[in-house]
């Protein structure tokens, strides 16, 4: 079985309604025998809207702490993404990348 990989821009997961043609999407590919690998952005202008958030409280931010930050976005989209595709019938789990890099090795 192939595997493809599917990446999907906020404005592709900006809300509810969108995840869900996203994941009709992705179960178009599992209904052609491929492995799917998804990867989401953060929903929308959350990105934005964290940095702006992060600077009201701070001029100088550790690189870490913004790294941190920003990736809940993508957090968030990924596992609404799971949530979704599990209430429709199909095995998910979301994961960050260092979670995939020790999941399959």
């Amino acid at each position: 079985m192939d595997t493809i990989v599917l990446k999907f821009g906020g404005s592709s997961v900006a809300d509810n309604e969108k995840l869900k043609l996203v994941a009709d999407k992705i179960i178009q590919m599992k209904e052609k025998n491929y492995n799917v690998v998804v990867v989401v952005s953060a929903q929308g202008k959350t990105t934005d809207k964290l940095i702006a958030e992060a600077n009201e409280l701070s001029n100088s931010i550790q690189d870490r702490e913004m790294d941190v930050l920003l990736s809940s976005g993508e957090q968030i989209s990924s596992a609404k993404l799971s949530i979704l595709l599990n209430e429709l019938g199909y095995k998910s789990i979301s994961l960050t990348g260092w979670q995939a890099r020790y999941l399959y090795k």
